[in-house]
């Protein structure tokens, strides 16, 4: 008994050992294949025109046509969208991922591309290195490693070379040496701050951090690394000292005056307003859970509401960003960015494209993902309905595919006997 116990075991290890070998294999083979969508309606993220009834054809994890009635190449797999939507799939501008399961989480909501927001022990480069290998089923990556703030707590674990910023990092110096840092690390984007955080409750996010002479010394040696900056600021202050500074996207705003926005439309600076995770604040549950923070964001919800549709008015790009981790008890996506952006007077056409080629402009991956076109990463969610004209179909997407790889597919639990 013992010995046949002994058997199956190792027959299961070598089995363990055989997956481990093929599973990279398998991932590189299913990025090259090829795949043919059909009977689907096309949205192609820039654009109010649809493309309907069309064969969409995937070769080495780019779109390599799109055609109405198109035909099925020989020996491709073959996906029958039985008259869903097509949509590109959606980018989240301002996330935390840092684990592989949270990772996974994110793409099954039909985000494709995310840009970090930082997290503790550069996560982020790593993952995207793993996408980008095909080696572990993800989003596209833009890290941005360590967050430039004050104090670095825990962080300073990332990097024994932190440790010289111990004491903090408030010069332009102790600022320069952490961008450098972060740049040898192989990130994509740096984060800064202008202000406090929102979300602990002993904080004021108004307060200002840096001024404009600090956050000045993070976006010049950023530039010369040729690394765009992003900057947290929830208070006027602060937000309007990183957008003299140079930053390319101001994260939260919530407290926005007309001369920061002004100035901000002057010099094309973005706003990712992260406007649900403020809703998140006002419930129980979800990323943050304390009685403050409820309160909090009963204030602050309508605020940024009103900062958001004057910021559109002045004609100011607006990108979306969970502000999540995706973590197992998060409610937060960019769904509901896009459909609280269409209900704050943005057109469904300009919702849409904050999360798809608008987000990817802001990115600077405008001319590679963000949108269902010819050329293009086959970066793809399959709706059960059009989301232009139906939003909140983005919350339940029934297939994902990125770069030519089908990371979720759920299409046996579409919606039946539709109308033809």
């Amino acid at each position: 008994m013992k010995s046949g116990m002994l058997a199956s075991m190792m027959s299961h290890v070598a089995a363990m050992a055989v997956c481990m070998v093929v599973v990279p294999a398998l991932h590189a083979q299913a990025a090259s294949a090829v795949v043919a969508i059909t009977q689907a309606h096309v949205v192609d993220g820039v654009t109010a025109q649809r493309v309907r009834n069309a064969t969409i054809v995937v070769r080495d994890g780019k779109i390599a046509s799109i055609q109405a009635g198109g035909s099925v190449p020989a020996g491709a797999t073959v996906i029958d969208a039985g008259g869903r939507w097509i949509a590109p799939g959606m980018i989240d501008v301002h996330t935390h991922v840092s684990t592989l399961a949270n990772a996974r989480r994110a793409l099954q909501s039909g985000v494709t591309t995310v840009r970090s927001a930082s997290v503790p022990a550069y996560q982020d480069v790593a993952l995207r290195e793993l996408a980008k290998a095909g080696q572990v089923m993800a989003p596209d990556v833009l890290a941005t490693g360590v967050f430039v703030t004050p104090d670095l707590g825990e962080t300073l674990l990332a990097d024994a070379r932190l440790g010289a910023l111990a004491r903090g990092v408030r010069t332009p110096e102790e600022l320069k040496t952490l961008v450098r840092i972060n740049a040898d690390r192989g990130v994509n984007w740096i984060k800064t701050r202008g202000t406090e955080r929102a979300g602990l409750p002993d904080t004021d996010p108004r307060q200002q951090t840096y001024s404009e002479a600090q956050l000045r010394a993070v976006v010049e040696e950023a530039t010369v690394r040729g690394l765009p900056v992003m900057a947290h600021a929830h208070g006027d202050e602060g937000a309007y000292a990183a957008v003299a500074a140079g930053v390319r996207s101001i994260e939260h705003g919530t407290y926005l005056s007309d001369s920061t926005l002004r100035l901000m439309k002057a010099k094309g600076t973005w706003l990712v307003p992260t406007l649900s995770t403020i809703w998140d604040l006002t419930t129980p549950g979800g990323d943050y859970d304390d009685p403050v923070l409820q309160l909090r964001g009963q204030h602050m919800a309508p605020i940024i509401e009103e900062t958001i549709r004057r910021a559109h008015a002045m004609g100011i790009r607006l990108a979306t960003g969970a502000d999540t981790d995706y973590h197992r008890e998060s409610t937060t996506r960019i769904a509901h960015e896009v459909i609280r952006f269409a209900k704050l007077g943005l057109t469904p056409l300009e919702a849409l494209t904050s999360a798809t080629s608008g987000a990817a402009e802001l990115l600077r991956l405008a001319d590679r993902t963000g949108r269902v076109a010819v050329g293009y990463e086959a970066d793809l969610i399959l709706l059960e309905h059009d989301p232009l004209e139906r939003p909140e179909t983005l919350q339940d997407v029934l297939m994902v595919m990125t770069n030519g790889r089908v990371a979720l597919n759920r299409l046996p639990f579409g919606i039946t006997g539709r109308a033809p």
